[in-house]
């Protein structure tokens, strides 16, 4: 076979990576146009590099038509993520983030699919308020967003056993390797000082990323089997821990994943993960660093809907990117060894770990922790914080695990729950437990339909068609997204829902329920009336035909509803 030849695809570069070329190392203007009162805005090459510091500009949509009529600019609001390796918490970082929504964000905190936490609705004028106050918690924003290794996801459990402690700690050490260099972040936010995790090099400020960083966001995630609650292959980099004889023996990498699509374009195409090979623990860091710059030097900087690193490996072959990786390593990879994953949720209620203390998992719907007229969700978890002596944990699943509770404490923490009637989610259906939403409207600027709002209130009237059917315990993954991005990881849902405007949704159907098989479409543009109509068919079909143990995804390919998609670009096919 002959050898490929690696470049970067031809094509100016966009408008994107002159903004970033012209930030001194995301500088901007950012220190001047945040504190410009005549706007609560900034402007768009700031709102670019202000990514990169963990925050999007926003609007409420919800109000945006009105203020046009009124000749009013949009109700400017900016989005905060907060950057939390494997979603770990202390309880004093909870109870910062509980004060921060209700003093300077909307009231709620959201709960994301790459275990951080959102902000939503914080006006610029305290902005740098609510990142000097999360930083001071230890914690921070940098790289929560951009085009740069995000945050790094693993089983949210540590306490479960030594290997998820251990996988934990190297979750951290990737996560603290990728992060930027710049001095800009604590420059402009915190006037000067220090940003914890983020050593200072001497001479270059951006050793590993360069002046222009990647061509687009890079996501990792590292999965323990059984479970796949990080959806290992919708990463760009998939670790798969290999457990030998109780030990952690090392890593199966998977490269190449990514559930974003642009509607219409079918060069566009979620895309899962491809196992390359097998390396220690203690080589862990350096793969992930050779395999991001592979990406850096050849992705595609001129179109940014194909410049995810699955695109890069689509084109250049899968075989010549593992070459370069392992030019870069000056080594070789192992043979990958044999791993078997069983489910992609999280399990719910009371479990005893390992060293003998306790881990609670909280059903939290769509991942929104705020006060309810008739369940104080935020209270409650406000007075557990204040008493807890352990941790928590936020899952890829949206839930929070309230982790590490003494046999001691049990006792206090078990009465807290009941007394705000915290849930571990078995009232609900197994359908309900298995769903996730994105945030879409009225805050995300990219969404075309509702997600986050509008899921439960579809879930109440799918439940009646679960409940006829005799299918409440079963477990059937549900996901929906305002838009193609993917945010919610939609395409590898049993059942998904994409936006395509208000009121109408694309629907897939025949994802794996262990996330190792996309959905493919199945009705296009069709609204909650259709959707019904649909599943009540589907719904009654798995029902009555199914096999013994075989799940509703399994169920539509074998009955010939869906086509099975056996690789991101067949997709569309």
């Amino acid at each position: 076979m002959a050898k490929v030849e690696l470049k970067a695809p031809d094509g100016p570069p966009s408008d994107v990576e002159r903004i970033k070329q012209e930030s001194r190392y995301l500088r901007g203007t950012l220190a001047e146009t945040m504190e410009d009162p005549l706007s609560a805005g900034i402007p768009e090459d700031d709102n670019r590099l202000m990514k990169f510091h963990g925050s999007y500009l926003q609007d409420d949509r919800d109000v945006r038509t009105e203020r046009q009529k009124q000749k009013l600019e949009p109700a400017y609001q900016f989005m905060i993520r907060v950057r939390t390796p494997g979603g770990v918490a202390t309880p004093e970082q909870w109870l910062v983030m509980d004060e921060l929504a209700r003093k300077y964000a909307n009231g709620t905190l959201k709960l994301t699919t790459r275990q951080a936490f959102q902000l939503h609705g914080v006006l610029k004028w305290n902005v740098k308020k609510t990142m000097q106050a999360i930083h001071n918690a230890l914690m921070t924003t940098l790289a929560a967003c951009g085009d740069v290794n995000r945050n790094v996801m693993c089983n949210p459990n540590p306490y479960q056993s030594e290997v998820h402690a251990e996988v934990y700690e190297w979750a951290k050490l990737i996560s603290d390797h990728l992060l930027p260099r710049t001095r800009a972040y604590y420059e402009i936010w915190l006037d000067g000082e220090k940003v914890a995790g983020t050593p200072q090099v001497d001479g270059e400020e951006e050793p590993i990323y360069g002046p222009t960083y990647l061509p687009r966001k890079f996501k990792i995630g590292i999965a323990v089997p059984p479970s796949n609650d990080v959806d290992v292959f919708s990463q760009d980099i998939g670790f798969i821990a290999i457990v030998e004889d109780g030990k952690l023996a090392g890593f199966n990498v998977a490269i190449g994943g990514g559930m974003g699509m642009t509607h219409g374009d079918k060069t566009t195409y979620p895309q899962l993960a491809k196992v390359i090979g097998f390396c220690r623990p203690d080589q862990v860091v350096e793969v992930a660093e050779k395999i991001m710059t592979v990406q850096r030097d050849y992705g595609n900087r001129s179109s940014r809907k194909h410049a995810r690193f699955k695109y890069t490996i689509d084109r250049l072959g899968l075989e010549a990117v593992k070459e370069e990786i392992e030019r870069r390593l000056g080594w070789k990879l192992g043979e990958a060894r044999p791993y078997h994953f069983e489910h992609s949720g999280d399990r719910y209620g009371w479990v005893e770990g390992v060293n003998g203390t306790w881990h609670f998992t909280l059903f939290v719907e769509g991942g929104r922790v705020k006060d309810y007229d008739d369940y104080k969700l935020m209270t409650g978890l406000r007075e557990i914080a204040k008493v807890h002596t352990g941790d928590f944990r936020l899952t890829p699943n949206q839930n929070l695990v309230i982790a590490n509770v003494t046999s001691e404490k049990k006792p206090e923490i078990e009465a807290l729950i009941a007394k705000y009637g915290l849930t571990d989610g078995r009232r609900y259906t197994a359908l309900r437990r298995n769903a996730l939403a994105c945030v879409a409207l009225p805050t995300c600027g990219l969404a075309m339909a509702e997600a986050e709002r509008y899921l439960p209130k579809l879930l109440d009237k799918i439940e009646e068609i679960i409940d006829e059917n005799g299918l409440r315990d079963e477990e059937i993954t549900i996901r929906m997204t305002g838009c193609p991005n993917g945010c919610a990881r939609h395409v590898l849902a049993e059942i998904a829902f994409v936006g395509k405007a208000v009121g109408k949704y694309n629907m897939y159907l025949g994802a794996a329920f262990n996330g190792t098989r996309l959905g493919k479409l199945y009705r296009e543009n069709i609204g909650e009336e259709e959707i019904l109509r649909e599943l009540r068919v589907l719904l009654s079909r798995y029902a009555k035909e199914r096999l013994d143990g075989e799940h509703f995804g399994d169920f539509v390919i074998r009955a010939g509803i869906v086509k099975e998609v056996t690789d991101g670009t067949n997709f569309h096919d």
